[in-house]
């Protein structure tokens, strides 16, 4: 991690980023190449082929390393080929903790797929640390948490969580893509890995689609390098440059995303067409305290329920400005329907399990002009 710059923006803006020393160009230049010319036999510029490193892939890492205040970061071609990455530090017998209600994808790639090679996961209420502490066994090898959550914006105490963890012998990993590093430090409150889906807030501009994780410790590092060069789910030299791009307006971005998404959420508040509003920056969310605590800002990720499926599909047919797709973290906003979206693998009994509702919409706030979103909702709202 570059010690060199001590504010946020300088960081994302410089490290990582410096001109290139060959043109003096700005931009960090792309290297779309598969392999690199060796001046002999054991003799090469660092670079030997493209699946094992990239000058490109090594600029964004070093960027991504210094946001998160992590000693090394690692990038993969999607959030779940991270996840995936990280699977693979585990051998059969070893157990993992997961959060009961974080992004689907997550559960169905551990219960689909790596529980058939003797892996070991367990699921609970993770904004309870006393399940936590419950939930630990000896062949506990990490516990996964995602704050706030997808889609039911439910915090967990990094720092308590991290204890448990620790005195149980485990590491933890923190999912911080709702948050961004701009406004949540994991590695600061204690957690050993921090992961991204930099499709999102980190590329910011849904154009391209990837992965992190940062470590805290030389080991890891060595093992996601190790698993980058053998399994080859590797981030492309272009879609490094488009977070590159993307991270330099990370802050400003964040700024302006906070700013109209809690406006928005008193917006949905005061709608007589809405049940509820999920969002930790309304004082009346349960852990609206924790949030104050724990991050430096509430973000853009509201869910908000209609009452019914119907109710929801109502007003999503008629957004115009609200883009209704998957995803989040763009700068156009973004609107989605969990239970038929990026939760539909849970299934109809997971999802009343963990209080996920058919009627409930999730809504990630862009950063056009806010008078637009709120006239959008409004409108659409009016079909309900």
């Amino acid at each position: 991690m570059s010690t060199q710059f001590k504010g946020f923006s300088t960081r994302a803006i410089h490290v990582g980023q410096e001109p290139d020393p060959e043109t003096g160009a700005v931009g960090v230049p792309i290297h779309p190449t598969s392999t690199y010319a060796q001046e002999e036999i054991g003799k090469h510029k660092g670079y030997e082929y493209a699946r094992v490193s990239n000058p490109t892939r090594t600029r964004l890492e070093q960027n991504l390393a210094s946001l998160e205040g992590g000693t090394s970061a690692h990038v993969f071609a999607s959030g779940m080929a991270a996840v995936t990455a990280l699977c693979n530090f585990m051998k059969s017998g070893d157990h993992l903790i997961c959060g009961s209600n974080v992004y689907g994808g997550v559960p169905r790639l551990f219960n689909q797929v790596m529980a058939h090679y003797g892996l070991e996961f367990s699921y609970v209420d993770t904004s309870d640390v006393k399940n936590v502490e419950k939930a630990m066994r000896k062949n506990t090898k990490y516990v996964w948490i995602e704050t706030p959550t997808n889609p039911l914006m439910v915090l967990t105490d990094i720092a308590a969580v991290a204890k448990v963890t620790h005195a149980g012998g485990a590491e933890l990993v923190v999912d911080n893509t709702f948050m961004s590093p701009y406004f949540q430090q994991p590695i600061s409150l204690g957690a050993d890995i921090v992961m991204h889906s930099t499709t999102k807030f980190l590329n910011g501009h849904s154009d391209g689609l990837g992965g992190v994780m940062v470590c805290t410790k030389p080991e890891q590092a060595e093992k996601f390098a190790f698993i980058q060069k053998a399994a080859g789910a590797i981030m492309s030299p272009f879609e490094c440059w488009l977070v590159l791009r993307g991270v330099k307006t990370l802050a400003v971005r964040m700024e302006t995303h906070d700013k109209s998404g809690r406006i928005v959420a008193d917006f949905l508040k005061n709608s007589k067409k809405v049940k509820k509003v999920l969002y930790p920056g309304l004082p009346e969310h349960p852990q609206y305290e924790l949030a104050k605590r724990q991050m430096t800002g509430f973000g853009a990720m509201i869910t908000f329920d209609l009452g019914s499926q119907d109710n929801a599909n109502k007003m999503l047919r008629k957004v115009r400005v609200c883009t209704l797709g998957e995803s989040l973290g763009g700068v156009e906003t973004l609107i989605s329907h969990p239970a038929t979206m990026t939760h539909a693998a849970l299934g109809e009994e997971g999802r009343k399990e963990i209080g996920l509702t058919d009627g409930m919409v999730r809504i990630s706030v862009g950063v056009e002009d806010v008078e637009d979103i709120i006239a959008d909702l409004e409108q659409a709202l009016a079909a309900v």
